[in-house]
């Protein structure tokens, strides 16, 4: 089945048109070398209401102007999600997102060395992982490809790369590793700011972990918790044993201790799951 056929089939008629239209004009711009539909709809997780999510690639010495005040400067948005435009149309709310193909491609060059790299400050709610990039690859559907340069890439990231794979893993399970040893001190001094706060990294480690152990690209923090649940490879009810501990991590020294014990038997579980892929650097008690 042609995949892009396929997905292209679920929007709407009149986003379709309206889509359709959109990307006439977009390659008629001078430096427009690619355009894609990502988002839910490239996903298959849309709604009724989805955005229609447009990623815009440019070449980093030949970019198309963005001289005009209704799309951001390249870079604006940050490092990563590196501009664009939010536009309310008659038909839906359309997201431009520029791209940086050479980026990209250093970006999937470095995975499959096994790097990855986290910006924290890049965006709610845990930042920016490079690993994004090569999940957007994964999914996103040409629109506009001419020197088939899309083609090209989505072969790149067709396998996931295993040094990628190792390293997610062995650096997220030993970073929740350390976060744990903070979160019980923090836990038994009653301090629920500081615990409240390993706990939900503690948490976003593990989900990092279990996505790049199921060989799975991670794409958004949104939906993580349900994308988890799908995944062939999980500690049973993880989702809801998270989610138990994220809404009332506790006050007392009593409760706030309870949590870091339920989450570090989760941890323990994932760590089960890895297997060999996982070994703690220090010894700590």
């Amino acid at each position: 089945m042609n995949r892009k056929v396929d997905l292209l089939d679920q929007v709407p008629q009149e986003k379709k048109i309206f889509l359709d239209e959109v990307v006439d004009a977009l390659c008629l711009i001078p430096g427009m070398v690619a355009v894609v539909l990502g988002g839910s709809y490239a996903r298959g997780t849309y709604h009724p209401h989805s955005d229609l999510d447009v990623g815009l690639y440019y070449s980093e010495t030949n970019p198309f102007s963005v001289a005009e005040t209704v799309v951001t400067d390249f870079y604006e948005w940050g490092p990563w999600v590196n501009g664009g435009a939010w536009i309310q149309t008659r038909v839906a709310k359309l997201d431009f997102l520029y791209r940086n193909l050479d980026q990209v491609q250093r970006v999937i060059q470095e995975a499959r060395k096994g790097i990855s790299r986290h910006d924290y400050d890049q965006q709610p709610t845990y930042g920016f992982r490079s690993v994004v990039y090569l999940a957007e690859t994964h999914i996103c559907v040409p629109l506009y490809d001419p020197s088939a340069v899309i083609a090209q890439i989505k072969r790149d990231v067709a396998v996931y790369p295993q040094a990628l794979k190792q390293n997610i893993i062995a650096d997220s399970l030993w970073n929740s590793e350390f976060t744990l040893l903070f979160a019980r001190n923090f836990a038994s001094a009653g301090d629920v700011y500081n615990t409240a706060g390993c706990v939900t990294r503690i948490a976003n480690y593990l989900i990092q972990a279990l996505f790049a152990l199921n060989e799975t690209y991670f794409i958004n923090d949104k939906g993580a918790m349900e994308a988890i649940e799908r995944l062939p490879t999980h500690p049973p009810n993880f989702s809801a044993g998270i989610n138990r501990i994220l809404a009332r991590p506790g006050e007392t020294v009593e409760e706030l201790s309870e949590s870091v014990r339920v989450l570090e038997s989760i941890w323990q579980e994932v760590i089960k799951l890895a297997g060999s892929a996982y070994k703690s650097r220090y010894e700590i008690s």
